[in-house]
């Protein structure tokens, strides 16, 4: 470790490493203002007040603005600007702050938030929550159906009923594959043959003199594209997997 390196330590390296800070002239933190981008800030004091904290990330202490914690539980904790946080103890190394003196408090998995905008994008319950690409953010909806929120979402906090929000498994929502031109939805990733016909020619009879072709391009599975005879399968993409259906008439 250079003599650099030995000037600072990282508050975030120490909660990872479940390590108490080391003694330094400085302390990095992340900082965030009315978003989840996470930049870096160093304050001399392993103790600071709200106020040098937000002097580090550039702030001008005399405007009106909210300063919260995120604790290592998720939850958020107000700051007062000439109250003071203690780095080496509470488990915390990133900071949001809003140029505003009003807040939204929402819930995300019981996790207590405060939003200082009357606007929140999906993405950021998204990052807030650490889900994995198999989990979706919920909406909570009381004695209703709850309502999948994606990250391009924008969400206004004004309206009733936005403030709790879960996570929970992202459900199926099928595959879509095109058809002669048409989007069709199929349920699973793998189709049949017959499948396609059906769909190609909805109805269509089992008529001995009648021949299907049937070419495909796009798919999941290998080759991406060819030709798919009677009998065979097709792994498909979520979406996108093209279908060229023919009928031939024989006389």
């Amino acid at each position: 470790m250079n003599s650099v390196q030995n000037d600072f330590d990282d508050v975030g390296d120490a909660v990872r490493e479940n390590r108490p800070l080391r003694a330094a002239r400085e302390y990095r933190i992340s900082v965030a203002i009315e978003s989840v981008d996470f930049q870096p800030a160093f304050v001399s004091d392993p103790v600071p007040t709200g106020r040098q904290i937000l002097s580090a990330a550039g702030l001008d202490d005399r405007d009106e603005i909210t300063l919260c914690a995120i604790l290592q539980s998720g939850d958020f904790e107000d700051i007062r600007l000439d109250e003071t946080f203690d780095l080496r103890g509470r488990g915390a190394e990133r900071f949001i702050a809003f140029r505003t003196d009003r807040d939204f408090k929402l819930t995300l998995d019981d996790r207590q938030l405060v939003w200082g905008m009357p606007a929140i994008e999906g993405h950021v319950l998204y990052v807030l929550s650490g889900i994995g690409p198999e989990q979706a953010v919920f909406l909570e909806v009381r004695g209703g159906t709850d309502r999948i929120i994606e990250p391009d979402d924008l969400l206004d906090l004004t309206e009733p009923g936005i403030e709790h929000f879960i996570t929970a498994k992202r459900p199926d929502q099928g595959y879509t594959i095109i058809v002669n031109s048409r989007e069709e939805s199929v349920p699973g990733k793998w189709v049949t043959f017959e499948q396609v016909v059906q769909l190609a020619f909805p109805g269509a009879p089992v008529e001995s003199n009648v021949i299907y072709s049937m070419t495909y391009r796009h798919a999941e599975s290998r080759p991406h594209a060819g030709e798919l005879a009677e009998g065979g399968v097709v792994e498909v993409k979520h979406q996108g997997t093209i279908f060229n259906v023919t009928k031939t008439v024989q006389s």
